[in-house]
């Protein structure tokens, strides 16, 4: 039996995401997976959700919530038609199961915090149009992690 994987996907909503999404849907989604959405808002929010989340993270939201604009809205998040178009799709064909987070802060550190907060064994994230000179030059996450990221 195989084991079913616990999958980050790192979004901030741009065609880059939606490029990294896509690439991660197709090479690594298999039946029974969890892709956790992971969006990060930066630090300077001055709302006091977004004031606790950086402490405490946001719950774990549902894809059917994840869908609903109120709902979206409410965590300050505007979600992108397309990127919901490939979840659902691939909830129905590749059968796997879909979680957003959110977080708030220093988005390396919120993205290392991630791999263990939700026991990832795999954290997609696109490289921003950098090449890999450029990623180091401005301290990427992907370059300074511990663990082993793979680089779309």
């Amino acid at each position: 039996m195989v084991n079913d994987w616990n999958i980050g996907v790192a979004l901030g909503f741009s065609n880059r995401s939606k490029n990294t999404l896509k690439w991660a849907i197709e090479n690594l989604a298999d039946k029974g997976d969890t892709f956790y959405i992971i969006h990060i808002k930066p630090n300077g929010a001055h709302e006091s959700r977004d004031q606790l989340w950086a402490k405490s993270d946001s719950p774990l939201i549902p894809l059917r919530d994840f869908k609903e604009p109120g709902v979206m809205k409410s965590y300050g998040v505007q979600i992108d038609v397309e990127i919901l178009d490939l979840l659902n799709n691939a909830v129905r064909q590749k059968e796997v199961n879909v979680i957003a987070k959110l977080y708030c802060g220093d988005a390396r550190q919120k993205l290392l915090h991630s791999i263990e907060d939700l026991k990832l064994d795999t954290l997609v994230m696109g490289s921003r149009g950098l090449n890999i000179i450029q990623s180091y030059q401005i301290s990427s996450v992907g370059t300074r992690s511990p663990f082993d990221i793979a680089r779309n």
